[in-house]
């Protein structure tokens, strides 16, 4: 009888490094706040991973499309219920993380002998200020955080607070106009894109060392400069396609919700992404 919580907590200590493992190849999302509203933005391999959930929320994601899929669904009914029965101003990033998302989450990660969902989500909400913007993440355990002009998911939370550290050491992006904001969150997204595959690299020289011996993940790791990060962008974008949508403070109509078209996108990347081939 007294065996049952332990095996328990052994059986969730399972599915943590289980899911761990499963986002070490997933691309990072990166969402921050510029001069004219919010920008998010990713890299995909065709399937989508940002989406509008309400007028003035998007929604980015990692992790099994399936799932990130099925708990879109969720939310955009949520939302519209929320919307029909109350108010559209009632529908919130916080409502629909604290009364939709994290329970969901949470009960499918703790009932062991189902399937969790293999995702992580980033929620970014437009505010009528831009002191009043909104960023809120999710694990996939569910448990949540909120933030104020950037959020980020990554494989680790260290590789998260990695690429938070990257966009805190640049002064004023709140401010920045949309291409400077384009270049400032590609950067940041290879921060965690170079993190998860050095940490990737590494797993299997840690493995072999004793627990006693291993760091922190992250510890004292030194950001590479501006040329590096841009240039793993280059190299990455020749495979995958890139991602952004915006949500414009002062766009037309109730939807503030916008995506970045490619040619959009070609027109906003620094000359280090974008230099046209030779012919």
């Amino acid at each position: 009888m007294y065996e049952e919580p332990y095996r328990w907590v052994e059986a969730v200590g399972n599915r943590r490094q289980y899911l761990d493992e499963q986002f070490t190849k997933g691309a990072p999302v990166v969402a921050l706040a510029y001069a004219d509203g919010i920008l998010m933005l990713t890299v995909s391999r065709g399937t989508p991973k940002l989406y509008e959930i309400y007028d003035r929320i998007a929604l980015g994601g990692m992790g099994h499309p399936a799932d990130l899929e099925k708990l879109r669904f969720s939310l955009l009914e949520m939302a519209h219920v929320e919307g029909f029965n109350r108010s559209p101003s009632d529908v919130t990033g916080a409502r629909l993380m604290k009364y939709g998302l994290a329970p969901t989450i949470k009960q499918a990660f703790e009932e062991i002998y189902k399937a969790p969902f293999i995702v992580k989500i980033l929620l970014a909400e437009l505010g009528l200020k831009p002191e009043r913007d909104m960023f809120l993440t999710i694990n996939y355990d569910g448990t949540f955080e909120e933030s104020r002009r950037w959020a980020a998911l990554g494989a680790t939370s260290a590789v998260q607070a990695r690429m938070g550290r990257y966009l805190e050491s640049q002064p004023g992006f709140s401010q920045a106009p949309l291409a400077q904001a384009v270049e400032i969150a590609l950067c940041a997204w290879a921060v965690g894109s170079l993190a998860q595959i050095s940490r990737e690299a590494s797993d299997g020289e840690s493995s072999s060392m004793p627990a006693s011996a291993e760091q922190p993940e992250g510890a004292g790791a030194v950001v590479p400069d501006k040329a590096v990060l841009l240039a793993h962008v280059r190299q990455i974008v020749t495979e995958k396609s890139l991602e952004g949508v915006l949500l414009e403070r002062n766009g037309p109509g109730a939807s503030k919700y916008r995506a970045l078209r490619p040619d959009e996108l070609d027109v906003l990347l620094p000359p280090a992404v974008n230099t046209p081939s030779p012919t």
